[in-house]
C-alpha cells in the first residue's frame, strides 16, 4: 500500500512538472513580443520578386497606348519606314463593297485604321498574302474604317451579334473532328460531360459567349476525351484548355459554373510567355493581371535565355504575366527597352507591379531559374521534389496546396509570403507551396484550395497536421511555435527595437495605423 501511495505521489509530481513546463512554454509564447509581425513593411508586390532593385518610373500607359488601338505607335528614329507593295490588295468603299463581294467567290476584307499599330504591323504580311493567293483566285481587300465609318460600323455590329447569338459551344462526335481541331485550332476549351444537353452543357455554353478568342467544344465520348488529355475514367464534368505552346494543356479544377469556367479560360488562354510585338501588346496592356515579369534580351540571345524564362513562368500562371521583349527589334522591342531604361545588350529581367502604382524591380544576379522565380522564402514544391523538401526529416515543413485560379489562395498569398520572409533565418523550418492542380503526392491530400498541412521534423511517416487557425502572420507563427518538433525563436528585427527616446509621438504613431496588417 505504501508502495502504491509512493508511485501515485511520484506520478503526481511528474504530471505537475510537465504541466508547469507546458504552462511556462505557453506563457512565454503569449508574452513574446510579436508586434513586429503586424507591421506592413511596404515592400514590393510580394516575396516572389524579392531581390529585385526598386526604381520608380512613369506610367506604362504612357507608351502611346499602342496596345489599345487609340494612339499612334511610338516611332523609332532609327527605324526607316519600309515601302510596302499593296498593288494586289483591293481598296473597297461603301459604294462598291456589296457588288465586289458578289463578283468574287473568295474574298477576305480587312477593316483598318491608318493610325492603328496592329494594322500597320499587319500591312506587309497582308500585302504579301494578297500577291501569293492571287493565283488561287482568292482576293484580299481592305476598308479604311476611319473613312468608311458607316460601312465599318455595320459590318462590326453584324459580326459581333452573330458571335453572341450563334452557337458558341460545338459538339464533338467523331475522331476526325477531334484530330482536325487538334491540328488547326488554338486555343480551344474542351468539356467532357455526361450529356450534351443539360446543366453542365448550359454552363459551358454560357462561358463560351464571354470568350471570343477561344473555341469551345464538348463531348460525352470517352475515347474523344482521351485525345484531348482528359482522363476518360475521371470525374465528369471535366474541362481542359489546349494551346500550341509548350505548356499545351491546362486542367480545370473549379466549380463547373459559368464564372469559374470563364475565369479559368481567361487566365490560361495566353502562352506561358508573351512575345511582345505590336500585335500582342493588347494581351499585355488589356489583361486583368497587372503584375508582369519582363525579360529583355537581344534576338541572338533568345534561344539561350527564353527556355529558362518559360520554365520559371509555370509557377506564376494566373498570377503574373511573363513577357519577352527582344530589345534590338526596331519595330516593337527597342521602344519598350528605351522606355524602361534598358541599355546595352546585357540580358535583364524586371518585375513590374502594374500602372496602379507603377513600380519596377530589376533582378540582381544571373538569369537562372531560381533567381527568376526567386523562391528563396517560399519553396516551390512539385511532384519530383516533394520527398526532398517536404519529407526531409531534419526540417519542420509548412505546405500550402493551392490552385492558380483560387481566389482564397490569391488572398492568402501576401500573408504567406510575409510569414516566409520573417522565418527565412530559421534553418530548421521550411515554408513551401505546391500547385495542387498540376502536382500530386500520396502524402499531400487536399479537400479544397488552399489546404495547409504541417509536417513535423522526425515524424514524416505519420499523417501531417492540418493547419486550422486564423490566416494571419501572427496566428501562423503561433501555430508553428506550438507544433514544431525543433524549437525555434524568432528574433525581433533590429529596426523595430527603438530606444524610448526615439519613439514617435502618439499623434504621429496613430497616423500610421493604416500601415498595420489586419491580423
Amino acid at each position: 500500500m505504501a508502495a502504491t501511495r509512493s508511485l501515485i505521489l511520484s506520478l503526481s509530481i511528474l504530471l505537475l512538472l510537465c504541466f508547469n513546463a507546458f504552462c511556462k512554454e505557453t506563457h512565454d509564447l503569449d508574452d513574446e513580443d510579436l508586434s513586429f509581425l503586424e507591421e506592413d513593411e511596404l515592400e514590393d508586390a510580394g516575396s516572389a520578386h524579392h531581390g529585385y532593385e526598386d526604381h520608380d518610373f512613369e506610367n506604362y500607359d504612357d507608351l502611346d497606348d499602342f496596345g489599345d488601338g487609340e494612339g499612334e505607335y511610338p516611332e523609332s528614329e532609327s527605324a526607316p519606314e519600309e515601302e510596302i507593295d499593296e498593288s494586289d490588295v483591293v481598296v473597297l468603299k461603301g459604294s462598291n463593297f456589296s457588288d465586289f463581294l458578289e463578283k468574287y467567290r473568295y474574298v477576305m476584307v480587312e477593316f483598318y485604321a491608318p493610325w492603328c499599330g496592329h494594322c500597320q504591323a499587319l500591312a506587309p504580311e497582308y500585302a504579301a498574302a494578297a500577291t501569293e493567293l492571287k493565283a488561287d483566285e482568292v482576293v484580299l481587300a481592305k476598308v479604311d474604317a476611319a473613312e468608311e465609318t458607316e460601312l465599318a460600323q455595320k459590318d462590326a455590329i453584324v459580326t459581333w451579334v452573330k458571335k453572341k447569338i450563334g452557337p458558341g459551344l460545338h459538339n464533338l462526335t467523331t475522331a476526325e473532328e477531334a484530330e482536325l481541331i487538334l491540328s488547326s485550332e488554338s486555343p480551344v476549351a474542351v468539356g467532357f460531360v455526361e450529356n450534351l444537353v443539360g446543366p453542365d452543357s448550359e454552363e459551358l455554353a454560357a462561358a463560351s459567349k464571354q470568350e471570343d478568342e477561344v473555341s469551345f467544344y464538348q463531348t460525352s465520348n470517352a475515347d474523344l476525351a482521351k485525345l484531348f488529355h482528359i482522363d476518360p475514367q475521371g470525374k465528369r464534368p471535366a474541362l481542359v484548355l489546349l494551346k500550341k505552346e509548350d505548356e499545351k494543356v491546362s486542367h480545370f479544377g473549379g466549380q463547373f459554373i459559368k464564372s469559374d469556367i470563364t475565369e479559368f479560360v481567361s487566365k490560361n488562354k495566353l502562352p506561358l510567355v508573351i512575345y511582345f510585338t505590336r500585335a500582342s501588346s493588347s494581351q499585355v496592356f488589356e489583361n486583368p493581371i497587372k503584375n508582369q515579369v519582363i525579360l529583355f534580351t537581344t534576338l541572338n540571345d533568345t534561344d539561350k535565355f527564353l527556355p529558362t524564362f518559360q520554365e520559371a513562368a509555370k509557377d506564376f500562371m494566373g498570377k503574373a504575366l511573363f513577357v519577352y521583349v527582344p530589345m534590338d527589334d526596331e519595330d516593337a522591342g527597342k521602344p519598350v527597352a528605351e522606355y524602361f531604361s534598358i541599355e546595352g545588350d546585357t540580358p535583364r529581367v524586371i518585375a513590374f507591379t502594374g500602372n496602379d502604382d507603377a513600380r519596377k524591380f530589376f533582378l540582381d544576379g544571373e538569369l537562372t531559374l531560381n533567381n527568376i522565380k526567386n523562391d528563396g522564402d517560399v519553396k516551390i514544391v512539385v511532384g519530383n521534389n516533394f520527398d526532398e523538401i517536404v519529407l526531409d526529416e531534419s526540417k519542420d515543413v509548412l505546405l500550402e496546396i493551392y490552385a492558380s485560379w483560387c481566389g482564397h489562395c490569391q488572398a492568402l498569398e501576401p500573408t504567406y509570403n510575409k510569414l516566409a520572409k520573417h522565418l527565412r533565418g530559421i534553418n530548421s523550418l521550411v515554408i513551401a507551396k505546391m500547385d495542387g492542380t498540376t502536382n500530386e503526392h500520396p502524402r499531400a491530400k487536399s479537400d479544397g484550395y488552399p489546404t495547409l498541412l504541417f509536417f513535423p521534423a522526425g515524424n514524416k511517416s505519420f499523417d501531417p497536421i492540418t493547419v486550422d487557425t486564423d490566416r494571419t502572420v501572427k496566428a501562423f507563427y503561433k501555430f508553428l511555435k506550438q507544433h514544431a518538433a525543433i524549437p525555434f525563436k524568432l528574433q525581433k528585427p533590429e529596426s523595430t527595437q527603438k530606444p524610448e527616446s526615439t519613439q514617435k509621438p502618439e499623434s504621429e504613431s496613430s497616423s500610421n495605423k493604416e500601415l498595420k496588417d489586419e491580423l
